[in-house]
């Protein structure tokens, strides 16, 4: 069975993204929750990078990821800081809070992570579900623009303990049809010319229609949709490569 951000997906994740690494959204966010008194739930949140720095800033923010390993790394990296959130191991599309919230959101196009078209307009409906009557959903996608079968590339990190990881990835399977691709991902982990560690992801990515994700939104209830691009509140997208935000109010 291949994995999914297990141990050495984790590690990787860490290393290219710290805490407080921002692709313009941490500020972005930050922006746009300002006002926000109320619990905030990050849906695949991680190791951190995005929630920790809202906890700095004063939010009270709960994390829920599907990976025991990103969530052991969260908790580890919040503890270090003095900071003890509520953490559920869960998937997007079917967990169960107690809990409702002022927002959810869902940074760096996570939601296109579910392959399943059905699983993903689920995530979206239980993400409505955990929002408070005028709550706000912020969510994040992206484009697929890669669709270059069987073509591998490598790429290779030095961890804190002085061992080496290397990545091999490349499409496997690409289904326009269903716009989905699938890639698998092989991580190595060596030490001193030694290989210790060895892991196999599939990483599936769907992407969506602007016009198709908004309408999936209007039609599962939200209101008040408004799309950026590039972390430019309110600036629509203009080309393929642009990351895509929606903004969307449960209403009262």
């Amino acid at each position: 069975m291949l994995s999914s951000y297990s141990s050495l997906a984790t590690e990787v994740y860490d290393i290219t993204k710290p805490i407080g690494h921002s692709f313009g959204d941490i500020e972005f966010y930050l922006e746009r929750l300002k006002g926000c008194t109320g619990s905030i739930l990050e849906p695949a949140v991680g190791s951190g990078r995005m929630l920790i720095p809202l906890l700095e800033a004063g939010f009270l923010v709960d994390g829920i990821d599907n990976s025991p390993e990103m969530l052991t790394s969260c908790s580890d990296r919040c503890k270090e800081r003095g900071f003890t959130p509520n953490l559920y191991e869960g998937k997007m599309q079917d967990f169960k809070l107690e809990n409702k919230y002022e927002a959810v959101i869902v940074p760096t196009g996570s939601i296109l992570l579910l392959e399943n078209r059905e699983e993903s307009l689920q995530a979206l409906q239980t993400f409505y579900e955990h929002l408070l009557p005028g709550g706000r959903l912020i969510i994040d996608i992206f484009l697929q623009t890669d669709f270059n079968l069987n073509q591998v590339s490598t790429s290779t990190w030095t961890t804190p303990d002085h061992n080496v990881i290397t990545l091999e990835s490349k499409i496997v399977e690409v289904d326009f049809l269903n716009q989905y691709t699938i890639k698998y991902l092989k991580y190595e982990k060596w030490s001193n010319g030694k290989l210790i560690e060895t892991e196999l992801q599939r990483f599936p990515l769907r992407w969506y229609g602007v016009e198709e994700f908004k309408g999936i939104l209007e039609k599962i209830g939200f209101t008040n949709i408004v799309i950026s691009s590039n972390y430019k509140y309110g600036e629509l997208p203009k080309d393929a490569n642009q990351s895509i935000t929606f903004e969307a109010i449960r209403p009262n």
